[in-house]
């Protein structure tokens, strides 16, 4: 897969005209955007049809965590705004994954429209093992992260979102079909910011991710496109 197919860019804005300026200096190159809770919350659905009607894909990055039956209604809520993937937290457990999938399924069977990629979020990027501590995780981040994703794979879920240093044991573990996504990518000399676990683009893809999602190396930047092609560059031949 190019490069550029396997780049995500974080819209982590939180204004329609941010985020459109930001879709319309990166086209060339990107045409993969995340929108997260903040941009999400502060635009709507409005906007992901925005930025689908001008050719961009979306991966809807919301983590979903409630009942199975709310989690299942909000997969199918997705399907129908036409994102190609989102995320629901894998701490919700096997049964609001389950049905979710088995209800997103169906949906996209019946009325005949794509079937977004479901990805699980195991544990957040910006978490130590203190952190997980403090909330009664008694496991080890890797092994947390390690038990999530089987947890999900078994539960029908097409892949994973996790730091890119749990990458290698997840593809491992979980085989080469389970898509891998990886927030927590930084250039190489680039600040990790809040970011705990985090590594290079090229050591990310080596380690086994099939999708990296690059936010603020990218957004902050006074030339985000250039920044875009400086990661590019670092993800080819990896």
């Amino acid at each position: 897969m190019p490069a550029a197919d396997r780049l995500i860019v974080a819209l982590d804005v939180n204004s329609r005209e941010s985020a459109l300026a930001l879709v319309a200096a990166l086209r060339p190159r990107v045409q993969r955007f995340k929108i997260g809770v903040e941009l999400f919350t502060a635009c709507g659905p409005a906007l992901v049809r925005e930025i689908l009607e001008k050719g961009g894909q979306i991966f809807l990055d919301l983590k979903f965590h409630d009942i199975p039956n709310t989690v299942a209604r909000a997969a199918v809520a997705a399907a129908r705004l036409g994102v190609g993937m989102f995320t629901i937290h894998l701490s919700g457990g096997a049964m609001m994954v389950r049905r979710s999938v088995d209800e997103l399924e169906a949906h996209c069977q019946v009325y005949r429209v794509p079937r977004p990629k479901v990805l699980g979020v195991t544990v957040l990027t910006s978490l130590s093992a203190e952190d997980l501590d403090q909330i009664g995780v008694c496991r080890s981040i890797e092994d947390q992260v390690v038990a999530l994703a089987g947890m999900g794979k078994a539960a029908g879920l097409d892949g994973i979102v996790c730091s890119p240093r749990e990458a290698r044991i997840i593809r491992e573990t979980c085989g080469r079909d389970f898509l891998i996504v990886t927030p927590g990518i930084r250039p190489g000399g680039g600040e990790a910011d809040d970011q705990s676990r985090t590594l290079t683009p090229r050591a990310a893809l080596l380690a086994g991710a099939d999708y990296l999602v690059v936010g603020r190396p990218i957004v902050k930047s006074e030339d985000p496109l250039e920044a875009a092609e400086t990661i590019l560059l670092q993800m080819d031949g990896a």
